[in-house]
């Protein structure tokens, strides 16, 4: 074989395994896992507002949303937005004096944000949606404002912080 021949072979191989890596990487990207951006405070203190999160976009294809999961979620508005899940279907929630109840429950949140303000009268979650709230839950568009979500707006669960480095870890 010549010489020139070994340099095409190579460059031939190189330039398949480089396609099929972006292939690969488009596949993850699209149907797998995605990076977003968080932006504001109405996840503090479990989200500051300038973390880099690994979003799960396959997970509710393969289970069913839970209490207290991060959701990233389609809104009317030109940014997703990322909450924490407070109320599955079925579920009636409301807030009474600054405590949340789930089913005539109160619910002991060691994960928000001081001590939440005001009332929001009994919701009923429908069929197929889900009721979220911010952790900073005075200062949060949330389910109180946009209302229940629609599982077909959630692109996926929030699973690891990867930065800033120094904040990484892993929600689940």
């Amino acid at each position: 074989m010549s010489k020139d021949g070994g340099v095409l072979t190579a460059i031939r191989e190189w330039l398949i395994a480089i396609v099929c890596a972006l292939i690969i990487a488009m596949i993850i990207r699209l149907y797998l896992f995605a990076p977003y951006e968080v932006h504001g405070t109405s996840m503090s203190p479990t989200l500051n507002g300038d973390e880099l999160l690994v979003v799960n976009k396959w997970i509710y294809h393969l289970k069913e949303p839970e209490y207290g999961d991060i959701i990233v979620f389609h809104t009317d508005e030109t940014k997703d937005f990322i909450k924490r899940i407070i109320g599955l279907p079925g579920d009636r929630i409301k807030i009474e004096d600054g405590k949340l109840y789930r089913n005539g429950q109160v619910l002991n949140e060691t994960y928000i944000n001081g001590r939440m303000e005001g009332t929001f009268d009994e919701v009923l979650v429908p069929a197929g949606h889900l009721f979220v709230l911010g952790d900073n839950r005075n200062n949060s568009k949330d389910s109180r404002v946009i209302g229940t979500i629609s599982m077909r707006d959630v692109v996926g669960r929030a699973d690891m912080v990867i930065l800033p480095i120094n904040q990484m870890h892993i929600f689940f």
